[in-house]
């Protein structure tokens, strides 16, 4: 890897904020030319700033068709407010029809935090899902599952190992010969985590969309590629319409009609490719080519809103015929919000957030110390004015605390203008956080029985 590229790693405190450069280094899609129905506080300000495949999720949603939400939790440490943001998205996809799958990542903090199955328990009750049912997450769409009691979740890891190398992950996460192994299992286990609810078991094939913020993107390019091997029937972009190809693999050699020669039965082959028309027929193609010899099917009429219908059909027919049938997961990325201290939010250095069980004095005496835009003196303030983008007050009403997006404009320009002071902007910050955590202190007491409806059987 060249000096001059970003690296992405999910367990460093240091992270590349160039989210311009993210984006092109990584593949990533600009939410610019995304039409959010009723978008968020955090989709309105371009804090969720990029996306792979949303398309089918929001599809989903205008059709009514199922799709789901997936998240996890490490747990170990408290909830604080940058993981808030990953909550309030999962929130928006399920009042928006999505169900929701939380997984908590008890096995991998045990083997690289050293936290106990049990502790890791206690911590995922108390300090996470509490602060769900808190946040107005449903209990009745909502299902917390442990790693360590869902073996499909480790099964589904290691089935889909065998597809991938050390050098692939050397070049998606850095790993070295000196990473020690247990570094090397968790994204095999995340993998399971992402592609399981998709089972028959566990909700049936549908869209799956996991927010997360961008250092987490490792897991989700590792997972995409990997489900996407798995594929019998790659659907690509023609010259005119789509082209659908059989990928025979070793599994699937059989089924797909290859002799132990090599040769393709070819009886077999055309029930194959019978069974992709009929999918297309299913969905109202006429104008279809197929070509068993050449093995693709050509269809001329099909365009890019079409992919997502002509995908599912074809993952359903896999299934039939014995495959997994995984579809790669969506996933959006949010910014990451500041610390305190202006450096990474970070659960193991009190001093750089708000918990969400801090009480309400200590809350005014962090954002009374927090980072500030301002100017060191008052009359160079009024003067030259304050810096909106690095105060760490303003940033937090902006992410977290201030619902009014005209507000907060004002007081950006009023800021900017050194019309507002940097104490005036720390005063109207601890206002609505105190009150806003304040209700969340509330709800946790009065949501506190929900807690173990959100579990899922296998969590009880």
């Amino acid at each position: 890897m060249g000096s001059e590229d970003l690296v992405i790693d999910p367990w460093s405190s240091a992270q590349s904020t160039d989210y311009s450069r993210i984006i092109d280094q990584f593949g990533l899609s600009s939410m610019d030319s995304i039409e959010m129905p009723s978008p968020s506080r955090l989709h309105r300000r371009g804090i969720v700033f990029a996306h792979r495949d949303l398309e089918m999720i929001l599809d989903a949603q205008k059709t009514g068709d199922p799709f789901g939400v997936l998240t996890g939790l490490m747990p170990s440490g408290q909830m604080h407010m940058g993981h808030s943001m990953v909550i309030d998205q999962v929130k928006w996809f399920q009042q928006n029809g999505g169900d929701v799958t939380i997984a908590v990542a008890d096995l991998e903090s045990q083997a690289t935090r050293g936290v106990s199955i049990s502790k890791g328990r206690e911590t995922a009750l108390a300090e996470y899902i509490a602060n769900y049912a808190a946040l107005g997450l449903d209990p009745e769409k909502t299902n917390v599952y442990f790693q360590s009691s869902r073996p499909i979740v480790q099964r589904m890891g290691f089935q889909l190992g065998k597809r991938t190398n050390l050098n692939e992950l050397e070049s998606i996460y850095g790993f070295n010969g000196e990473t020690n192994l247990a570094h090397v299992q968790a994204p095999l286990v995340q993998v399971g985590d992402i592609l399981h609810p998709q089972t028959d078991e566990y909700g049936g094939l549908r869209p799956i969309v996991v927010p997360v913020g961008v250092d987490q993107d490792p897991h989700l390019r590792l997972t995409r590629g990997l489900a996407a091997k798995t594929n019998w029937f790659n659907v690509n972009d023609a010259k005119i319409g789509l082209l659908i190809g059989l990928s025979v693999q070793e599994e699937n050699a059989a089924i797909l009609g290859q002799l132990p020669n090599g040769r393709m039965d070819k009886d077999r082959l055309k029930e194959i490719f019978d069974g992709i028309v009929n999918c297309l027929k299913n969905l109202g193609f006429s104008d279809i080519m197929s070509s068993p010899k050449q093995g693709t099917v050509h269809v001329p009429g099909a365009t890019q809103s079409d992919k997502r219908n002509i995908r599912m059909a074809l993952l359903n027919y896999e299934r039939k015929l014995g495959g997994m049938g995984l579809l790669a997961p969506s996933s959006t990325y949010h910014h990451f919000a500041v610390g305190l201290t202006g450096d990474k939010m970070s659960s193991s250095q009190p001093k750089t957030t708000l918990f969400l069980k801090d009480d309400l004095a200590t809350v005014e005496k962090k954002i009374k110390r927090a980072f500030s835009g301002g100017q060191t003196t008052i009359e160079e303030h009024r003067r030259l004015g304050g810096n909106p983008d690095i105060d760490v007050a303003y940033q937090y009403m902006m992410y977290f605390f201030e619902d009014d997006d005209s507000y907060l404009e004002e007081i950006n320009a009023d800021y900017r203008a050194g019309k507002l002071l940097a104490g005036e902007m720390k005063q109207l910050c601890i206002e609505r956080a105190t009150s806003w955590l304040g209700n969340l202190h509330e709800m946790r007491d009065q949501t506190a029985h929900l807690v173990k409806d959100f579990l899922a059987s296998d969590a009880r």
